[in-house]
């Protein structure tokens, strides 16, 4: 069925537009903070009296439905991939991939190092993979893992770990999130990620120093002998080897020659697969497809270690992808009805400091965030909103894109309601707002970005971009 716009949409005042993103945020917040409820269901209410209040408005069905379609048809790739990451997880598991790093990773990481060792750990690979869900649903649960073992705050390994994935997928040109903000502001990426390192090195710094400082365990000597008997555990019940390294590899290889999300997970199933047959020749090909569709239990005996295995499969993807599809849905819709576009728009042309510009994208990003809960659109709208802004203040697109991942991008995964919040919860089991104090990368971007916008510390301006003797005119048409 074809739908079609209407010929005259109504026009939405400020206050009205405003009106209706302080209320969305009052449900949305109420139902997830206060009540305690999955995000969903807020998310859902908040879409009906979208409904409610454009056809009140004298919008069309047809304009809800082109809204609604436009806006969940930029989710279709990111919806696959989640699909995929739940089969990677329990295959992953099922063929000993992530117990047997778990064992290699007791040996190699020092207990009393270990928060400061997993935030570089996913820091270093994440920036060679160019994903951060990967990493976190891949040696993130492995390292998650081990830090329960230990007996660490699960927060607190958490934030490490979604922190470092951050930094990685900030800092990758692979990075689909940092290629949409080059791509959105009109930067070049390779300077787009070399004037990133104005706020990300001071923010991955302090980070480190924080979980160095925070991350000691209490009772290192208990932590010791239940780490052991895990140990013990893990041998007994699993295939331990050293080809467990081999997915991991070949993540890295895939990376290099720049295959597609999509394909690098579907080879890496393919591949564990492939172990788990070597290892258990006897596997039954439903017993498989249970493992790929509703996730791999755990059977060791020990509580514990259960509880970290039994996790994974495409049905435990289903509630971050409604998830997906709701946010996208009322995304589409808020852009359709230019509610958000309305009240951006006034306080963007009041604009004029440098200083001022960079808080107010900042802000534009993290509102964003909160109002939608998507990643991508944390970026697009502000960028689109200040773009000119910027331009006319002096201000280089290099400076537009940094700020739209220091307050578009990296802030998703503090929002309950937001895509990548939801889906670091579910694939580690912690709440958003019980890492999200301990997500100091995440926390401290926009911080850093707000300074270097009032100090003019790395800031990037047109003017500093006049080279020889050009006339500024000139040296911004070069641009």
């Amino acid at each position: 069925m074809k739908i079609e716009n209407s010929t005259k949409a109504p026009k939405v005042g400020f206050g009205e537009a405003l009106a209706v993103l302080v209320g969305m945020l009052v449900i949305m917040g109420v139902g997830v903070i206060k009540f305690g409820l999955m995000p969903q269901t807020p998310v859902l209410i908040v879409i009906a009296l979208v409904i409610l209040w454009s056809r009140l408005r004298g919008f069309t069905w047809s304009d809800m439905h082109a809204g609604i379609s436009e806006g969940v048809g930029n989710g279709i790739v990111p919806i696959f991939i989640f699909l995929l990451i739940g089969a990677l997880i329990s295959t992953w598991i099922a063929s000993g991939i992530i117990p047997s790093l778990m064992v290699f990773g007791f040996d190699m990481i020092s207990v009393r190092w270990f928060v400061p060792s997993v935030f570089l750990v996913c820091a270093i690979v994440g920036t060679s993979i160019g994903s951060a869900f990967t990493i976190i649903s891949t040696i993130g649960i492995a390292l998650f893992g081990m830090g329960m073992t230990m007996g660490i705050n699960p927060a607190l390994v958490a934030g490490a770990i979604i922190s470092g994935a951050i930094f990685g997928d900030k800092t990758s040109p692979l990075s689909d999130s940092t290629n949409l903000a080059s791509a959105i502001a009109g930067s070049e990426l390779f300077a787009h990620i070399k004037n990133l390192m104005w706020s990300t090195i001071p923010a991955f710094i302090v980070s480190l120093i924080l979980y160095t400082i925070i991350g000691t365990p209490e009772n290192t000597n208990a932590n010791l002998d239940k780490i052991q008997s895990t140990v013990n555990v893990l041998n007994a019940n699993f295939n331990i080897t050293w080809w467990a390294a081999l997915p991991i590899a070949l993540m890295f290889i895939c990376a290099i020659f720049k295959i597609p999300a999509i394909a690098t997970l579907l080879l890496n199933i393919t591949v564990a697969v492939g172990m788990l047959f070597i290892e258990n020749p006897s596997t039954k090909i439903k017993d498989l497809a249970n493992i790929i569709e509703n996730g791999f239990v755990s059977k060791t005996g020990t509580a514990s270690v259960d509880a970290l295995l039994s996790r994974g499969g495409i049905a435990a993807m289903m509630g971050t992808v409604s998830l997906i599809i709701l946010t996208l849905s009322l995304g589409g819709l808020l852009m359709k009805f230019n509610l958000i576009q309305t009240a951006m728009a006034p306080i963007v042309s009041r604009l004029h400091s440098h200083g001022a510009l960079v808080t107010a994208g900042i802000l534009g990003g993290i509102g964003v965030n909160i109002f939608v809960g998507e990643q991508y659109l944390s970026a697009i709208l502000p960028g689109k909103a200040f773009k000119q802004a910027f331009n006319d203040g002096g201000l280089d697109n290099l400076a537009l894109s940094r700020v739209l991942e220091d307050g578009g991008t990296v802030i998703n995964y503090l929002i309950p309601w937001g895509v990548a919040g939801a889906f670091a919860a579910s694939t580690l089991g912690v709440p958003v707002l019980s890492f999200l104090p301990f997500c100091f990368f995440s926390l401290l971007s926009p911080v850093f970005s707000i300074i270097s916008g009032f100090t003019g510390i790395g800031l990037k301006t047109i003017q500093g971009k006049v080279e020889d003797d050009r006339p500024l005119a000139e040296a911004e048409l070069a641009n």
